[in-house]
């Protein structure tokens, strides 16, 4: 098992260390440190003096979260319930989604070109496998649609 943290300054190293691999949520940091610490009130404090010094910003992994999933293949809607699950606010899950200026009509066609090729779907079992994959990636239902229908008649 991991070593206790028993001061801040053990706190603030071992989030550093984690922030240095990768972005991290407040609440993903708190997730995994919380275990490691016995005084809940000594993380927060920690986690709050991170965020002033500016090491973690919920803005920022938003951000950066958003756009390496939606240029992954994956549609707002998906993006949006992860981003939810990771403890971040709604509106600055709005505001990371506004900011990555995304076209889902494009990004599902595209996806739906390079999964199934240009061949249209041969059976209606075929058309609602295609559809499951694209609204399973977070493509709202008309997006995968729409998709669909544009890479069979082309």
């Amino acid at each position: 098992m991991a070593k206790a943290l028993e001061t801040e300054a053990d706190i603030r190293n071992a989030a550093i260390g984690l922030l240095a691999r990768r972005e991290y949520s407040r609440a993903e940091l708190w997730r995994k440190l919380s275990p490691r610490v016995e005084e809940a009130t000594l993380l927060e404090q920690a986690l709050d003096r991170l965020q002033e010094a500016g090491y973690q910003s919920d803005e920022r992994f938003a951000e950066i979260f958003t756009r390496s999933r939606l240029s992954s293949g994956y549609g707002v809607q998906r993006v949006r319930q992860e981003l939810r699950q990771k403890g971040i606010d709604a509106g600055l899950v709005v505001q990371a989604l506004e900011a990555a200026e995304f076209d889902g009509s494009a990004q599902a066609l595209d996806i739906c070109r390079r999964r199934f090729g240009e061949q249209p779907p041969d059976s209606p079992k075929e058309y609602a496998r295609r559809m499951r994959f694209l609204v399973n990636r977070g493509f709202s239902f008309d997006e995968a649609k729409k998709a669909i229908n544009a890479a069979a008649e082309e």
